[in-house]
């Protein structure tokens, strides 16, 4: 290949009801003025990367793999009830890949004091080997610090780092959050015992009870105990927790965000004074900010009338928090990356290994402990 050229990752959703992933051939970027070039070295397959990647709607069953090295082509079909929600990207070959991390290679006139750092970011189309952004975009590491270090260095640690400001600014004094032995769940840990926040983790394996207890975590609680609810409700009774963000969507048989609004209600009335058949009125609110489970959300309604289900977005979240509060999270990355904020990976593999039908079931998974890092020049 041309040093003039660079690799990426494209999804496609056809118009005949597939979605292809191959490897694309496209010019190397120029910089402008106030532009760096990045060789990007390292990408994390994060859940939020498999919507565009994969699509929700594709059936793992029906993977189908042609070519090899450059000519690599995955298949595999849309399920016809949801292809109505592909429309908007039918037939568009799309580039993929929130985060990433490598080092700065050129630049433009405004930013040659950038050459050779090392550099985070979330500029999209990260799974390529070069990527051309604004200067402004990039969190440069401190010495020592390696691409693999700094892969993700976006939208994990600022997610954790983003739920206490929405814990702060909506009055809460407390936090329940699922999925909890992941790694953005792992980091939200670490967090909090730092900056004294009270965090109930919420599993559902043993082992992932352990890896959460080796981190110093207090409360924990597995949705596979027969007593998981009243775990949950004395955690909350001790942390005063009324805000939970939830990964899943659904979760035990969809019914974990609807379980977690009840045992707050429980909670809040065991310390109440009065009854009311409205129930209480401690306002208790849980976020759904993931989708790792694709099972409907079930709310059996029995937690009174003052409570908020809703959705959660880290981007728009980062707008309400405000340029100066986001310039001192990202420093704090910057400065924890190999502590607070480390990510730890089940393999490292490349293009044409993200593409085997093997490895692509793996990380469609999203299992705890077997997170993917891409390295587009493997």
């Amino acid at each position: 290949m041309s040093d003039k050229n660079s690799k990426e990752i494209r999804s496609k959703v056809t118009s005949d009801g597939n979605i292809e992933i191959s490897i694309a051939i496209v010019e190397k970027p120029i910089p402008s003025d106030n532009e760096v070039l990045i060789k990007v070295e390292a990408a994390p397959i994060n859940p939020s990367d498999l919507g565009l990647l994969l699509s929700f709607a594709a059936d793992l069953s029906t993977i189908n793999t042609s070519g090899s090295r450059d000519e690599t082509v995955t298949s595999m079909k849309i399920n016809p009830s949801l292809m109505n929600a592909m429309k908007p990207r039918l037939d568009q070959s799309m580039p993929v890949g929130n985060e990433g991390a490598g080092v700065i290679e050129g630049a433009g006139e405004n930013a040659k004091d950038l050459i050779g750092k090392v550099v985070g970011l979330a500029g999209g189309a990260m799974y390529s080997q070069y990527r051309c952004v604004p200067a402004s975009s990039c969190l440069v590491m401190n010495e020592g610090t390696s691409p693999a270090d700094a892969a993700s260095s976006f939208v994990n640690p600022l997610t954790a780092l983003s739920f206490l400001e929405t814990m702060k600014m909506e009055n809460h004094t407390a936090i329940i959050h699922t999925a909890a032995a992941s790694n953005l769940g792992q980091m939200l840990v670490k967090i909090c015992k730092d900056d004294a926040v009270p965090l109930v983790n919420i599993v559902r394996k043993d082992e992932q009870v352990e890896i959460l207890k080796n981190l110093g975590a207090e409360y924990i609680c597995n949705t596979s105990d027969d007593n998981f609810m009243e775990n949950l409700v004395e955690a909350l009774v001790e942390t005063g927790a009324t805000l939970g963000f939830d990964a899943t969507g659904g979760g035990n048989n969809g019914e974990l965000p609807g379980q977690i609004l009840s045992a707050m209600e429980i909670a809040a009335n065991k310390t109440s004074k009065e009854y009311s058949r409205y129930g209480s009125d401690t306002y208790k609110q849980v976020y759904i900010y993931g989708g790792l489970d694709q099972s409907p959300t079930i709310l059996k309604r029995a937690f009174g009338m003052s409570w908020g289900l809703g959705g959660w977005l880290l981007t728009p979240m980062i707008g309400k928090i405000g340029m100066e509060k986001f310039q001192e999270m990202r420093l704090r990355v910057a400065k924890e990356i190999k502590t607070t904020f480390a990510s730890s990976y089940a393999q490292e593999i490349s293009f044409e290994e993200m593409l085997q039908p093997e490895t692509i079931i793996s990380y469609a998974k999203q299992s705890t402990g077997q997170k993917y890092l891409v390295n587009p020049h493997k």
